[in-house]
């Protein structure tokens, strides 16, 4: 677990804590089948993970699938976004967010 947040979880979790995003309740840093996601909406069994540039590099792209892999198989939704995906357009993030759940924007 890390201390400090990069600029896009900052900014993600501006958007996600208190139930801001629609009433939804996420965690942060939460523990899953012996992972550590990014954020989590346990009701919904959506996890939101944030990638670096250096998810694109074929170890960690290969090591991502396998973990995303073993966590759908648990029964979880994941949507991973990149750093800029995050920092550029905060508002589309969210709003994918809430579709992925069947939660209709206000």
């Amino acid at each position: 677990m890390r201390k400090a947040m990069t600029d896009a979880e900052l900014k993600l979790w501006n958007e996600l804590r208190a139930h801001r995003l629609m009433g939804l309740s996420f965690r942060r840093q939460m523990p899953i089948a012996g992972y550590i996601v990014d954020f989590a909406c346990p009701i919904h069994r959506l996890i939101v993970e944030i990638d670096g540039s250096q998810h694109a590099l074929a170890p960690n792209f290969v090591s991502d699938e396998i973990r995303t892999q073993r966590l759908q198989s648990d029964g979880w939704i994941v949507l991973r976004f990149w750093n800029d995906d995050i920092l550029r357009d905060i508002d589309n993030v969210c709003s994918h967010i809430i579709r992925t759940i069947g939660t209709d924007p206000p």
